[in-house]
């Protein structure tokens, strides 16, 4: 099975109203079960379902501050992720 990776990336300068509109919209669509990324040019569409994996750090460090937050989860593609049973003899 061919290995289908597609990647989503946006930066820009913003105030705290405008990151704020945004988080409301990622924790939204999380709630929905569908949250899309778009810029125009690019659009992922992502389905957040079952247990989600939160990761969140911050560093302050000389005036530099910065958080970050990552969400991740794995889809159910119908395949058996059954593990074969150990047989020792």
């Amino acid at each position: 099975m061919a290995n289908r990776k597609k990647r989503f990336r946006y930066q820009s300068l913003n105030d705290s109203k405008s990151i704020q509109a945004v988080l409301k919209a990622i924790t939204s669509g999380i709630a929905k079960g569908k949250v899309t990324f778009s810029d125009g040019d690019e659009k992922i569409v992502m389905r957040p379902e079952g247990m989600l994996d939160l990761k969140v750090t911050a560093t302050q460090e000389d005036g530099h501050n910065r958080f970050s937050i990552r969400v991740s989860w794995q889809v159910d593609d119908g395949r058996s992720n059954k593990k074969k049973s150990l047989s020792v003899k």
